[in-house]
């Protein structure tokens, strides 16, 4: 996040966490079109549809990161308040009409208390493994874990805190995480947001084993046209897929997501990617910052994002959905 996105996240911070294992209710208002002309193909993508979510209940926002199930319907998300966001998304096909059975909580950790009170309610990206849940924390530049598949009935620990992670940026760090099934290229690896000494990159870490994460090596994805990594998914063809974001005060709000083989990540490594899409403001988009992966029942793979609102009177939290069809 930067400018006054950064300022509307700090802010956030300071607000009370909810209660344990909250149900909250979610209004999901339909976005009838994408393209205010009416397109839905860009370029190899198809939009499926799309949703407004609101709630009345005052911890609802600031969402950064999404794990979804491989029904595409149920999924963990996480704020930059240091909660946990659970639900499932109701669908007609693969257009998104509601969310249902929502429950918000804090983060807790091993010991007690929660993230928050650590100081480290910033969660910008989240990773499944078979251990649990991996979350990176931005500011504190660290990775914890949740074990277990559940996170609201699990108690979080430290489980990496590197030298070169804490070189990053403030508030341009551990934006994206993959923790590929088998390991490889490693069994962690982090992209940054940006990088505090070359703007012409986005730098990647590697790490492994999870046990006990040891660094790896170094790679880069090339950073071009003023945009910075806000979250990345791999998909089960071996592809993966990082969503960008480019903010300020002339352009406004843009989003981009490019693709690349996972095995092209490796030490040493600088990757281009392809650009799948690139759309500006004039579009139905926010400040995008989460994507997660499913496939259909035509197989198909679907992407969805979901925006960060910063906790922001003059920001929405939209969910969009698009199909990969060429």
């Amino acid at each position: 996040m930067r400018a006054s996105l950064a300022a509307l996240a700090l802010l956030s911070l300071f607000a009370p966490s909810p209660a344990p294992a909250d149900p909250i209710a979610i209004t999901a208002t339909p976005i009838e079109r994408f393209d205010v002309t009416g397109l839905t193909r860009f370029g190899p993508l198809e939009f499926r549809g799309g949703l407004v979510l609101s709630s009345p209940d005052e911890h609802f926002g600031g969402l950064s990161s999404l794990l979804l199930d491989p029904d595409g319907a149920h999924f963990i998300a996480a704020s930059d308040r240091g909660s946990w966001l659970t639900g499932r998304i109701v669908s007609e096909g693969d257009r998104p009409t509601g969310i249902a059975e929502a429950h918000l909580a804090p983060m807790r950790v091993a010991g007690g208390g929660t993230l928050a009170r650590r100081g480290r309610a910033d969660v910008e990206s989240l990773a499944r493994t078979k251990a649990g849940i991996l979350a990176g924390i931005e500011r504190k530049q660290e990775v914890w874990i949740f074990p277990g598949a559940d996170p609201l009935k699990s108690t979080g620990r430290r489980l990496l805190a590197d030298p070169a992670l804490g070189k990053l940026g403030n508030n341009e760090s551990l934006e994206a995480m993959l923790a590929p099934p088998d390991g490889k290229p490693a069994p962690l690896i982090v992209i940054a947001e940006e990088s505090p000494d070359d703007p012409a990159i986005l730098p990647g870490f590697l790490f492994g084993p999870l046990k006990k994460p040891a660094p790896m090596g170094r790679f880069a994805v090339r950073r071009t046209d003023d945009f910075s990594a806000t979250d990345a998914a791999l998909a089960d063809d071996g592809r993966v897929y990082l969503l960008e974001r480019r903010f300020d005060i002339f352009r406004g709000v843009a989003m981009r997501i490019r693709r690349f083989p996972l095995s092209e990540i490796r030490p040493g490594a600088l990757i281009e990617g392809e650009v799948l899409i690139s759309v500006s403001r004039v579009m139905a988009i926010d400040n995008m910052e989460a994507l997660a992966l499913h496939r259909n029942a035509s197989g198909e793979l679907i992407l969805t994002v979901l925006s960060d609102d910063n906790f922001s009177a003059l920001q929405r939290t939209l969910l969009l959905r698009f199909a990969i069809v060429d």
